[in-house]
């Protein structure tokens, strides 16, 4: 049976906090074929997003088939669409029926907004902790790369949203097959400058 992976997409979405989660769960497809990754927006076709990034839509919220996985991205454009209600009642209608509700960065204020994060724990990126503190519907851990509570889980910022995808591979499959796609990534961070000179 299909796994179908719906990844969220609006103007002004962080790139990375999308395309990470895409590679992951594209490469683990390479091998898994029955791991579908597609992009859902309120209308299908071109979004721009934060950096200049155009990307299109797969599906409308209107034609998008039944997602077992979704994932809803962070960026600017999320302080638009927490009220937006097409997208605020979307994420409301389809959450009930996943396996997993997933967001990186600031995604995490849609998830509050719209019901599948209220009430929980939750994380989002080190600058909008404070934000979403303030909004008191959850509770904002800080200083960790994602957060489970339940079938909800919320990531850091950026790139966190990778650490995360690889760990939904890990319970979608097993942690060894999480593992491999890790390896095939050559997702091995060593940052430089992490010490001064």
């Amino acid at each position: 049976m299909d796994i179908n992976v719906g990844i969220v997409l609006f103007e002004d979405a962080e790139e990375l906090d999308f395309v990470g989660p895409w590679e992951v769960f594209g490469m683990a497809a390479h091998e898994r074929r029955e791991l579908k990754p597609f992009f859902v927006a309120e209308r299908a076709g071109v979004i721009r997003c934060a950096k200049g990034m155009r990307v299109v839509a797969d599906h409308s919220f209107d034609d998008a088939p039944r997602i077992d996985v979704l994932l809803v991205p962070g960026g600017q454009g999320t302080r638009r669409e927490v009220s937006n209600r097409a997208m605020i009642d979307w994420i409301a209608r389809v959450a009930p029926g996943c396996r997993w509700v997933t967001s990186v960065c600031t995604g995490s204020l849609l998830l509050v907004e719209a019901g599948p994060g209220r009430g929980k724990q939750v994380t989002t990126h080190w600058g909008f902790v404070e934000t979403l503190r303030r909004r008191e519907d959850a509770t904002v851990l800080d200083d960790v790369r994602f957060v489970r509570d339940g079938n909800l889980v919320t990531s850091a910022g950026v790139s966190a949203g990778i650490d995360m995808s690889l760990w939904l591979i890990g319970q979608l499959y097993d942690p060894a097959f999480a593992r491999h796609v890790q390896r095939r990534m050559e997702y091995d961070p060593a940052p430089p400058y992490t010490a001064a000179a």
